[in-house]
């Protein structure tokens, strides 16, 4: 029985309706790296995205219909076969000859990020947006975060797939990754890239996606560092109720009842913070 051939790095394409930009990008990662796997999962693509990624000579894995970004991500990282993964989008945005760049530090950090600049070609609302989950996941994790929601990457494949069960199936698990590593102790880079204009219509709508992405940081922020979310918080209630309590003392020589409730609701918030650090650091010990 013949051995599974294995490689030094795996090209993770994640792609779901790509077919005006992956052969292009697959044949020029192809030209650029001819030793390195790889790798498309076709997300359930209505259109030729798979066939045209075969005849590109890519190794495709179909999901049977549409399942998530994140998820074709999963599979991916399960499927690969190299000792490296570097994770990029199929849509003409990144630029292979970037690859070489994360290769350098991949003996030296866990995970190596391509951190958009100011002369990517992207949306002005989609850079505030990105400014914004930069500045909160960077409070969270106490380290600079320079792009979290940057989908190129390179990991090492030992390493990543403990991440797994913790990856969304969305277009979030840039974030969950990220600030996974960050939480476990392990060590990310950036380097500053420039990306391109996608080819086709972009998959993320700027109103429910920009929401749902602010939601799901701020979950993943309480699934990560809780005390972080909780604290704040509970010194928020605090205050504000010694400001109440200072008020009514002098205007009306009395303790309120809306300034034992803030004092409740401090104490309150500050115990479901330490109970949420607790269970969060359970969870990390599935994480080796």
């Amino acid at each position: 029985m013949s051995q599974e051939k294995k490689y030094e790095v795996t090209i993770l394409l994640p792609a779901y309706n790509e077919e005006l930009s992956i052969v292009a990008t697959i044949q020029k990662i192809r030209g650029l790296y001819p030793d390195f796997e790889i790798l498309v999962i076709d997300d359930g693509s209505t259109d030729n995205t798979m066939q045209a990624a075969m005849n590109a000579g890519a190794n495709v894995w179909p999901h049977p219909y549409n399942m998530g970004n994140g998820a074709a991500v999963k599979t991916g990282l399960r499927m690969a076969r190299g000792e490296w993964i570097v994770m990029m989008d199929a849509d003409g945005q990144h630029h292979p000859e970037d690859i070489a760049r994360l290769l350098e530090h991949k003996d030296v950090f866990d995970m190596v990020v391509g951190a958009r600049t100011r002369n990517s070609e992207t949306s002005k609302h989609r850079d505030f947006a990105n400014w914004l989950y930069n500045r909160l996941a960077s409070y969270v994790t106490k380290f600079r975060v320079e792009d979290l929601t940057s989908g190129f990457r390179l990991v090492r494949t030992s390493v990543v797939r403990d991440f797994i069960y913790l990856l969304p199936n969305t277009f979030s698990y840039p974030t969950t990754l990220t600030m996974g590593y960050l939480r476990s102790g392990r060590s990310v880079k950036y380097i500053p890239i420039q990306t391109a204009a996608r080819k086709g219509q972009s998959k993320i709508k700027l109103m429910s996606d920009g929401t749902r992405f602010f939601l799901i940081i701020v979950k993943i922020a309480t699934l990560f560092s809780p005390l972080r979310i909780f604290l704040p918080l509970s010194f928020l209630f605090l205050f504000v109720g010694l400001a109440y309590y200072l008020f009514t003392f002098l205007t009306q020589g009395r303790f309120t009842n809306m300034s034992a409730l803030l004092f409740n609701s401090s104490i309150i918030v500050f115990m479901i913070g330490l109970v949420s650090e607790q269970i969060s650091q359970m969870r990390y010990d599935r994480v080796k």
